[in-house]
């Protein structure tokens, strides 16, 4: 029976669920390959204290990874330790001994991954990366080969578990954003410093890998316009219900006349939308293609199993090439090579725009904020107040007609001077294309 040698490096959540699925499911993945996927070397700084499935035949258990990379017999390297230090190293030693690489590290796939893809172009080896962005959803596989035919104009996603489950159990329970945060890093969901995740760059990541791989651009996250959920209240969902909306963080990514618009934050979507839908710890994308059109992934976007089944996934691709050759591997960018992404400001877009205040009551408030809007030659469109008590930190919120990002935060900037603002206005957009 022939079989292609696998090294597993980083025995974390990941790692545990790819191995758990490697000796479990052992059979059915020969049955599916016509050969054996073998573990042959395992690595974890702590690998003392890790209990390894019973695997079959010898197997290398070390704490240096150098000594699994440079073993003789492992061909595939699956990378599963995170980061983009130690990890960046393992994956070029690797590439450069001629041995295939699988990762689930989004922050190194987007930070990188180009240029680690060239480098495996060079040494004749496979670099497989679908555990890197919603790890129980193929959604690499189906924007490589799925729908590669098509011309994606637009891509919107719900890519951070921890800050969907958090915009929803405000909004179920009308609870404060810390005290959900709390419950979220006692159940697991998010670390004890958080920033990854309610802070967005953990989704800009994702992010920069999916419009790499729907656009063909070479994206650097840094260049993609992001904003966190910290600032969302019960009172912002009890508005945007009144509205016929919802607040998710919507990771987005948009063609126009100008070129690419990226962005990440929490935004009003209609209810009646498919995202408006997605709940507690799930990701999902929906992607819009010129000659398909409309299109929606949906699953579990981490965990131990969920992702464990893409790392596994990629290990037998990876494996079937070794074993069966391919004559023109397909990229995992799904284009032989990227453009430079040249970045278009998201002040350049126009939207309706939903305007949160929180004041200390007095007359005039109204017509003080009207006459910033219409200076900034912004239409207003509506003002909602729900009954407050408080009269020293009363919230309600003016909706405007659409207009520039750019016009938005001007008009915010000269608001937040205002003596009677408890706290500078939140501004979200009102994305209604979805």
């Amino acid at each position: 029976m022939q079989e292609v040698n696998v090294g597993i490096i980083g025995l974390g959540t990941v790692g545990t669920g790819a191995l758990t699925i490697l000796t479990e499911n052992a059979r059915q993945i020969e049955t599916k390959l016509g050969f054996r996927l073998r573990v042959r070397a395992v690595c974890d700084l702590e690998i003392a204290g890790k209990i390894v499935p019973e695997l079959a035949g010898e197997v290398l258990k070390t704490a240096d990874w150098r000594e699994l990379v440079n073993h003789p017999e492992v061909q595939v390297v699956a990378e599963l330790v995170g980061g983009t230090t130690v990890a960046r190293q393992i994956i070029e030693t690797a590439i450069a001994a001629g041995k295939s690489v699988v990762t689930a590290n989004k922050e190194l796939m987007g930070l990188a991954g180009a240029d680690l893809w060239d480098l495996s172009i060079r040494a004749g080896v496979n670099l497989a990366m679908e555990a890197s962005v919603a790890g129980g959803i193929p959604i690499h596989a189906v924007l490589r080969e799925g729908i590669a035919a098509d011309r994606i104009t637009a891509l919107y996603g719900i890519l951070n578990g921890t800050s969907n489950f958090i915009l929803t159990e405000i909004e179920i329970r009308n609870a404060a954003f810390d005290d959900v945060l709390g419950e979220a890093q006692r159940l697991g969901y998010a670390e004890a410093n958080p920033s990854a995740d309610v802070d967005g760059y953990d989704a800009r990541s994702k992010l920069a890998i999916l419009a790499a791989l729907a656009f063909g651009e070479r994206i650097t996250p840094s260049d993609i316009f992001t904003e966190g959920i910290r600032r969302i209240t019960p009172f912002d969902f009890q508005y945007a219900h009144k509205l016929g909306h919802t607040i998710r963080l919507i990771c987005g990514a948009r063609q126009t006349p100008d070129g690419l618009i990226l962005s990440v934050r929490p935004a009003l979507i209609p209810v009646t939308t498919i995202l408006a839908s997605v709940r507690g710890s799930y990701n999902a994308i929906w992607v819009r293609g010129h000659y398909g059109e409309d299109t929606f992934y949906y699953g579990r976007g981490a965990g131990q199993r969920p992702t464990g089944v893409a790392v596994v996934s990629d290990l037998m691709r990876v494996g079937r090439e070794i074993l069966r050759g391919s004559p023109e591997r397909v990229s995992p960018f799904a284009h032989q090579r990227l453009g430079e992404y040249q970045p278009i400001p998201v002040a350049m877009q126009r939207r309706a725009y939903f305007l949160r205040f929180r004041v200390t009551d007095r007359p005039g408030i109204i017509a003080a904020l009207a006459g910033i809007l219409a200076e900034k030659r912004i239409s207003l469109d509506a003002v909602l107040q729900l009954p407050c008590e408080d009269k020293h930190n009363l919230p309600f919120v003016i909706t405007v007609e659409p207009t520039t990002e750019q016009s938005v935060r001007e008009a915010v900037g000269q608001m937040s001077g205002l003596e009677f603002m408890v706290e500078p206005p939140l501004a979200l957009p009102m994305e209604t294309s979805l």
